[in-house]
């Protein structure tokens, strides 16, 4: 994807229903909710401490009877976490406030529950089922990248294959060095996220030079769409959902 466009895209996902509205000009579903999924924990990551200081306010307005989505609304931040300040705040500790995320009707007052319930189902990124959804795009990309393998008779191992030999696993180690595009490649990472330069520099220092060290040279592959033209570490290359249309070819051939 061009740069461009991708940055059209992102400046305009601010609120879930921006999904929505963008599904309507043509854009991939898949695509929109990683890309609102990002932006919105990146922006998490930036205001969490500021916003958790503001716990005791929280509280304060919520015991006057502001609803817990006015408040996130107000501090511009996910209901679930906003919700979670107030609890912790008001003496619950973390595990029993996911416990009444997960279960609502654990909650004494019916009130309380109906917003919780209210705050679940508003929170397209922190949620229970938003993390199920995330799970789901996680093994939609594996499925994809084994079936791309398999249907090419090529040998691997998985991550499962190789739990317990080191610390850091791709998720197919190839069992011999194929070439992609020309490329030799020892092994393919899948990637659900969307590939732009913030997770691209993030992977390449947790994973994929780490992998190019123990393994040798490799693909990762962002199901969703990556930007072009990104400036790629030695041995380490980069596709999209294009790469299904490609054939690996063995080395010498």
């Amino acid at each position: 994807m061009e740069y461009n466009e991708y940055k059209r895209i992102y400046d305009s996902l601010n609120r879930p229903e921006d999904i929505e509205r963008l599904l309507k000009k043509g854009y991939d579903e898949r695509l929109l909710e990683t890309l609102f999924t990002q932006k919105t924990s990146r922006e998490v990551k930036k205001k969490f401490h500021v916003v958790k200081q503001k716990a005791p306010d929280m509280l304060r307005e919520w015991k006057r009877g502001r609803t817990i989505m006015e408040i996130s609304d107000k501090y511009r931040f996910p209901p679930i976490l906003t919700a979670m300040f107030i609890f912790l705040e008001d003496g619950a500790s973390r595990k029993q406030f996911w416990e009444f995320i997960r279960s609502p009707d654990l909650l004494e007052s019916r009130q309380t529950a109906d917003e919780v319930r209210d705050v679940v189902r508003n929170d397209f990124v922190y949620s229970p089922h938003a993390n199920d959804r995330q799970k789901e795009r996680g093994v939609w990309g594996e499925t994809l990248l084994q079936d791309w393998l398999d249907g090419q008779g090529i040998k691997y191992r998985t991550e499962e294959d190789l739990r317990g030999e080191g610390t850091k696993t791709p998720d197919c180690l190839l069992d011999e060095p194929m070439l992609y595009d020309g490329k030799k490649i020892c092994w393919i990472e899948s990637k659900a996220s969307f590939g732009d330069n913030v997770e691209f520099r993030f992977n390449s220092r947790k994973q994929l030079c780490p992998y190019t060290t123990l393994f040798g040279p490799g693909l990762v592959v962002y199901w969703t769409g990556c930007l072009n033209d990104m400036e790629c570490p030695e041995g380490v290359y980069i596709s999209d959902i294009s790469v299904l249309e490609k054939k690996l070819k063995r080395v010498g051939e």
